[in-house]
């Protein structure tokens, strides 16, 4: 399963990233994370399943023998064979399950750790995408600043006049709704 789980996260990252593009590779690579953590929960229930047959298994195995015993108490050879072989059977079925156990537990500890990994790479994308503008954005903001175009974050005057200009709006909104209302109480 663990294969399976690097095979598609790689696959899904190289079918849907362009490799010039930073931002779309950091949300292919959150994509591809969350789908590696489902994964990894699916593996921890597979685990939880392949504990409690192992349990069970056990169970059985002590239940015949206990049933060998008795029969050996009462002389009843037949009873004795056919608990020996349940025995056996359930012996040989808890030793599967004890290695499936073990390679299921090493399978996650792997892919829990190739998930944290890729979160790590992951956050790692993100402060290098999400610290600044992409070079791109950076040529164009030069280019506007030469031509007398300010950066809004430094446009003080712009921002306040962004504010008058919705404050304005809002007044003629509230009041086209007040003359609205007065027209249809009859007050004017």
């Amino acid at each position: 399963m663990l294969d399976g789980l690097k095979a598609r996260f790689e696959r899904f990252l190289a079918d849907h990233t362009s490799p010039g593009d930073p931002r779309a590779r950091a949300a292919q690579l959150h994509a591809a994370v969350l789908d590696a953590k489902v994964a990894v929960g699916e593996m921890r229930s597979a685990l939880q399943r392949s504990e409690l047959a192992l349990t069970l298994e056990r169970q059985q195995l002590i239940d015949a023998e206990r049933r060998g015993e008795l029969a050996a108490a009462v002389p009843d050879p037949e009873t004795v064979q056919v608990a020996e072989q349940f025995a056996g059977r359930h012996r040989e079925r808890i030793a599967l399950l004890e290695k499936k156990v073990a390679v299921q537990r090493d399978e996650l500890q792997l892919a829990e750790r190739d998930v944290a990994q890729w979160t790590l790479e992951l956050k790692q994308n993100r402060q290098g995408t999400e610290a600044g503008p992409t070079p791109a954005q950076a040529a164009a903001w030069r280019d506007l600043e030469a031509a007398g175009a300010p950066r809004p974050e430094t446009d003080i005057e712009g921002e306040l006049l962004k504010g008058r200009l919705e404050r304005s709006r809002m007044d003629a909104a509230v009041q086209a709704q007040l003359d609205h209302l007065k027209k249809k109480l009859g007050r004017e």
